[in-house]
């Protein structure tokens, strides 16, 4: 095992909203910036792709955007301020001050050792748990604090998502790892 489960955290992907005008002609944008979808019978919103960062920005008539795609807060800070400065070069009015609250972090961690899902669905608050094998091969585990889902599979492997800041994979995956310690699962 390299380290504990803590360091192995991971983020996956970063989901964030942000207001940045108040309505927008989405057309025009798809028209005037390359490789921009926008097919209104299939999904409401313009979607752009960037490469670097790799972020897809999906952006509303009503001048709202979701980012989503982004593995760190930096490269969401930068994409954002890359479809900023695209839509300016539009001639669209867009503020200087772009700001985006995080909806939902997903990621990943490893315990670095198999688990017995079955023994945890046992040992676990029933309340708190979903564990059907037959239908999805991970057990779910929503925590209240911090307020997450947890999904755990047989190789030892998470999924936290829900998150809204970093710490609380971190958060959850040491209670996790308590809580296996303390059922003797660890």
């Amino acid at each position: 095992m390299t380290g504990s489960p803590e360091n192995s955290l991971r983020i996956e992907n970063i989901v964030a909203s942000a207001k940045i005008t108040d309505s927008l002609d989405l057309p025009q944008i798809a028209s005037s910036i390359k490789d921009a979808e926008y097919n209104k019978k299939r999904f409401p919103g313009v979607v752009i792709r960037m490469q670097d960062p790799k972020i897809a920005a999906l952006v509303f008539g009503s001048g709202k955007v979701v980012l989503t795609g982004a593995k760190s807060v930096e490269n969401l800070t930068r994409g954002l301020n890359i479809l900023g400065e695209l839509l300016r070069n539009l001639g669209i009015e867009i503020t200087n001050e772009l700001s985006y609250k995080v909806q939902n972090i997903v990621t990943s961690a490893d315990l670095g050792a198999g688990i017995n899902l079955n023994k945890i669905a046992v040992g676990f608050n029933l309340e708190r748990i979903e564990y059907e094998p037959e239908q999805f091969p991970g057990l779910v585990y929503r925590l209240d604090d911090p307020k997450v889902v947890v999904l755990l599979f047989g190789s030892g492997k998470l999924i936290i998502t829900g998150g809204k800041v970093q710490e609380d994979a971190q958060r959850a995956v040491l209670k996790i790892v308590d809580d296996l310690k303390g059922l003797g699962l660890l």
